[in-house]
C-alpha cells in the first residue's frame, strides 16, 4: 500500500490544521493507521492510532485534548485534525499502516507516507 500525507504549511499558534493520509494499492484491506511526527534533532514521536473500523484511537500525551484523528475507509484516507497548535507541534508528519499492530512503537508500522511539513509560528 502507497501512502500519501498532505495538508502541512504554515500555521500561527493557537490556530488549526487538518491533515489527510491517502491509501492507494492494497488500501481496501483493513489497515490501522497511524501519525507521527518528527521534529528537527528529535526522535519520531508518536502522534495518534485509529483501527480499522474507528472504533479505538490512542493518542500522544503531548495532543490529547488538541488533536483528533479519523478515517473515511471509503475514501481511504485518515485524517488528523490539529487544534490550538503550539510551536512545539512543528515538525514533519507521517502517517503509517500496518495490518495488526495500534500501538506507539513506529517500528512495527509496515508502511510509511512521505510527510508532510507543518509550521507554526508563535
Amino acid at each position: 500500500v502507497q501512502l500519501q500525507a498532505s495538508g502541512g504549511g504554515l500555521v500561527q499558534a493557537g490556530g488549526s490544521r487538518r491533515l489527510s493520509c491517502a491509501a492507494s494499492g492494497r488500501a481496501n484491506s483493513r489497515y490501522v493507521m497511524g501519525w507521527f511526527r518528527q521534529a528537527p534533532g528529535k526522535e519520531r514521536e508518536f502522534v495518534a492510532v485509529i483501527s480499522w473500523t474507528g472504533g479505538y484511537m490512542n493518542y500522544g500525551d503531548s495532543v490529547k485534548g488538541r488533536f483528533t484523528i479519523s478515517r473515511e475507509n471509503a475514501k481511504n484516507t485518515v485524517y488528523l485534525q490539529m487544534n490550538s497548535l503550539k510551536p512545539e507541534d512543528a515538525a514533519v508528519y507521517y502517517c503509517a499502516a500496518d495490518l495488526y499492530y495500534s500501538g506507539y512503537d513506529g517500528s512495527r508500522y509496515t508502511y510509511w507516507g512521505q510527510g508532510t511539513l507543518v509550521t507554526v509560528s508563535s
